[in-house]
């Protein structure tokens, strides 16, 4: 009788066809990993402009403050040793007593001595130079915000106001002079020196200090809302061409304080206005 034999039979599955459900899975898995890394990269570009922007462009413009006050007080200890008027531009005349950069002969106390050549004419005051184009050159205080940011020339957006500037309106008055002193800052990002002027109510003090020189002004008008195109709120006399019910009507000395609005927005702009106190 011939020996019984098993057979053993080996059965193999899954050398077939992949499941349909599969691929679908390792699809949706690359796709996961990749909105992931995308959330991640976008997060990181967040944090980046948000945060680390602000804390470079308002390091940067306490810098620049204190830069311009140690140049002022330089500029003054100087000015004070040769007792020269700090923009009078001219030197005073050893016999003479300057006012308002003037040079004043001094009384006589005896008989007129024959001289040998005429006393020369007293020169012109000469005015300080315009400040070069994006160059920070004041220093804007605003006590109710505790806020300190330099005041370069100019409005560019990489050259100053990413810099945590505020920047001067081109073509609008100097610090207290007649008209419309107009400038401009960030309100989110890159320092935000404007963030909170929606804050500032009427009677409060806006200070401008320039070389020596302080001009404060009295927070009077403020426009909510209005077009990154209405030009008149930074007019030599300052009124809303889209809103004219807000502004003013007669000449003076006026700043304007302009910013985006609504917040994470750049749609429109808010307005604050002041008039000069002293």
């Amino acid at each position: 009788m011939p020996p019984v034999r098993d057979h053993i039979r080996v059965v193999v599955q899954g050398g077939g066809r992949r499941p349909r459900g599969a691929g679908l899975a390792g699809v949706l898995w690359a796709a996961a990993e990749l909105a992931v890394t995308v959330g991640v990269v976008v997060m990181l570009l967040v944090v980046h402009q948000v945060w680390w922007t602000n804390r470079q462009a308002a390091a940067a413009a306490r810098e620049q403050v204190q830069a311009l006050e140690e140049r002022w007080a330089t500029t003054i200890d100087t000015a004070e040793q040769v007792g020269a008027p700090l923009d009078a531009g001219v030197s005073p005349d050893p016999g003479g007593v300057p006012v308002d950069g003037a040079v004043v002969a001094p009384a006589e106390t005896g008989p007129a001595m024959p001289s040998a050549r005429p006393a020369p004419a007293p020169a012109p005051a000469v005015e300080p130079p315009p400040p070069r184009s994006q160059s920070a050159y004041a220093v804007l205080r605003i006590p109710r915000l505790g806020l300190v940011v330099p005041v370069a020339q100019g409005i560019d957006k990489r050259a100053v106001l990413d810099k945590g500037y505020a920047g001067h309106y081109p073509g609008t008055a100097m610090p207290g002079a007649q008209g419309n002193f107009a400038v401009a800052g960030h309100r989110l990002t890159h320092g935000e020196p404007f963030r909170y002027i929606n804050r500032l109510r009427e009677g409060d003090e806006l200070i401008v200090d320039v070389r020596g020189k302080r001009y404060v002004y009295v927070v009077g008008k403020t426009l909510g809302e209005t077009s990154e195109r209405d030009t008149g709120v930074i007019a030599a006399v300052p009124r809303s061409v889209v809103k004219p019910d807000y502004g003013y009507s007669e000449p003076g000395a006026y700043i304007t304080l302009t910013t985006c609005t609504p917040e994470y927005s750049s749609k429109y702009r808010l307005v604050v206005w002041g008039t000069l106190k002293r």
